[in-house]
């Protein structure tokens, strides 16, 4: 049995605890936050001890790996101090607000010899794997132009004052945009060479961005568009399109995934499910699990990772400088 210890026991720590529950193997040992009473009611509706000092669950013998689902720009130090303590680490996105730290992440993982995964949802939601198991068949042909965007409420009720500052890697494209964001490139699957951007804070008195809109150049010839957009009052919408050489995809997560060919949309056989999100976060426990006892690599390391915060970094930059930017080390 794999004992985990969540670092991070708010709403999305209680949505991994839940996916833990169902997953063969796993058992949830320890949680950690700051407030005493959250942690009491975390801890008595999902078992184990509460820590309120983040260090304490990497002393605890019983915790093989941890969840880090903390504020950003505690991601790098929690993460290192996880690894020194020999413990396997799975680490919500962002990595980290920026490429430097998920670099020293990274190093210290390898130094450790200890398994990293990034908490990229979008891998294991059944619409986004459907489509991606379309693209790796070959009938569709090569990616061309995709069209990425997560439209939501910003300010819904687990928004806190770190989410609204860039100090604290705050922001609706570091918090939520970068689901779109990485959706696109996994899909695409190239490197992204340049983005271009504009992002503001448009419909809320904050420091951090609610609104980004990137657009990428692969290093195939491809073209790519996100939008993050976090509004004041509207309706959600988590979807993308991806033109092809033979055909169309279209991912929509609140019906499933549709085949566009001859002007006709089809729907695809099992790609939805009411509750994707649940179920897309136990098969994430189950393939970290897998690649704690079978040694099995893990599906979003942090290489992955790395390149999607070197992206985004780009796109703050592009805002900046408002002209094209190149990614550090892209082909």
């Amino acid at each position: 049995m794999i004992g985990i210890g969540i670092i991070g026991a708010g709403d999305f720590g209680a949505a991994h605890a839940r996916a833990i529950k169902q997953v063969q193997g796993l058992h949830l040992v320890a949680s950690c936050r700051g407030n005493n009473d959250a942690l009491a009611a975390f801890t008595s509706e999902h078992g184990g001890r509460g820590y309120t000092d983040w260090r304490k669950p990497l002393d605890d013998k019983d915790v093989d790996a941890v969840l880090i689902a903390s504020p950003h720009h505690l991601h790098a130090e929690m993460a290192i101090g996880a690894a020194n303590a020999g413990k396997h680490i799975m680490l919500e996105k962002p990595m980290a607000p920026t490429a430097a730290a998920c670099d020293a992440i990274n190093a210290a993982v390898a130094a450790a010899g200890v398994k990293l995964m990034v908490a990229h949802l979008m891998h294991f939601a059944l619409p986004c794997m459907a489509a991606r198991q379309m693209l790796e068949q070959g009938t569709l042909g090569r990616p061309l132009v995709g069209s990425s965007w997560i439209i939501k409420l910003w300010m819904e009720h687990n928004r806190r004052d770190w989410h609204l500052r860039k100090a604290t890697g705050g922001g609706m494209l570091l918090t939520a945009g970068i689901h779109a964001l990485d959706r696109l490139v996994w899909l695409m699957d190239d490197d992204v060479v340049s983005v271009s951007a504009m992002l503001d804070a448009m419909s809320h008195d904050q420091e951090a961005d609610d609104t980004a809109l990137l657009g990428l150049r692969f290093a195939g010839g491809g073209l790519g568009q996100v939008q993050s957009v976090g509004y004041r009052n509207g309706a959600a919408g988590y979807a993308m399109d991806l033109v092809c050489e033979q055909a169309t995809l279209r991912i929509d997560m609140g019906r499933g995934t549709m085949l566009g060919r001859d002007t006709a949309w089809t729907d695809l056989p099992g790609s939805f499910e009411p509750n994707w999100m649940h179920a897309a976060l136990v098969r994430e426990w189950s393939a970290m699990r897998d690649a704690i006892a079978d040694d099995k690599p893990v599906p979003v390391d942090g290489a992955y990772g790395r390149n999607i915060i070197a992206i985004i970094e780009a796109a703050f930059a592009s805002n900046e400088t408002r002209r094209e930017h190149e990614i550090a080390g892209a082909p």
